[in-house]
């Protein structure tokens, strides 16, 4: 690989992902080239954000010399499955820098850079620090405790946390920052009908035999109430007010 191409494929990671055989979708273009620090991917199951993650953890791992990417799941069995799919991309793309140490959980280059997958567990990350990139996997489903402990490791390094889940319920940081995050979250929303590996005869099978609210949070990407909600979350929002004068102000301050 020549000098030329080398910086090519550094400045345009979709350059260099389809050097290794992968064609984006372009949805996946978008992720590939965001510079964003925060970035929700809302996309449906088989969607591809799997893959697309782990484009981004193999790129800045080529390309940003003594990175650290941390691939984090509420299960070591899926943070492992979506190392597997670095591993898959390292192999196929040509010259890739040359390893120092490479396991089922964790790969290290000779430019110093490491991916590393680890399970959701509070105990597990609290070691880490100067972390370039972090990739949460199936964020729907991570608790908002773990959350708050692993935004500090991106203070230092000004790193980026990409976030990708289907929804589950309006319920925890997920939603909340999808909800409510504000501008400083880029969000990607990929529903599976807007994917073409999925079929409208596989779909249509899909809602015949499962509950609606299950179908629609999976496959339609939405944020919905859960079943049995005794008030609905737009009038819960729509009670709360900050305009309240408190009754004894200065009482609860630190």
């Amino acid at each position: 690989m020549g000098a030329a191409t080398d910086l090519a494929f550094a400045l345009d990671p979709v350059a260099w992902a389809r050097s290794a055989g992968f064609v984006a979708y372009p949805w996946q273009e978008g992720v590939l080239r965001s510079n964003g620090k925060g970035l929700l991917l809302n996309c449906s199951r088989q969607s591809g954000k799997s893959t697309v993650a782990a484009l981004l953890a193999l790129h800045g791992a080529l390309y940003s010399p003594g990175s650290l990417s941390l691939l984090l799941s509420p299960a070591l069995r899926q943070s492992s499955e979506l190392f597997r799919k670095v591993i898959e991309a390292y192999r196929q793309i040509p010259e890739p820098v040359a390893t120092v140490a490479e396991s089922a959980l964790r790969l290290e280059l000779v430019n110093g850079s490491r991916i590393i997958a680890l399970p959701g567990r509070e105990m597990t990350v609290r070691g880490y620090s100067g972390v370039s990139l972090l990739v949460v996997d199936e964020a729907s489903r991570v608790e908002s405790d773990l959350y708050f402990a692993l935004r500090p490791m991106l203070a230092v390094s000004n790193g980026r946390l990409v976030a990708l889940s289907t929804p589950k319920g309006r319920r925890g940081w997920w939603h909340e920052v999808w909800a409510e995050g504000g501008d400083r979250w880029e969000r990607v929303k990929v529903t599976a009908s807007e994917c073409p590996r999925i079929s409208a005869e596989f779909l249509a099978e899909e809602k015949r035999s499962m509950p609606l609210a299950w179908y629609r949070s999976e496959y339609l990407c939405e944020f919905i109430d859960p079943v049995g909600a005794v008030f609905a979350y737009e009038d819960i929002r729509a009670a709360i007010t900050y305009e309240v004068e408190p009754l004894y102000p200065g009482v609860y301050a630190s």
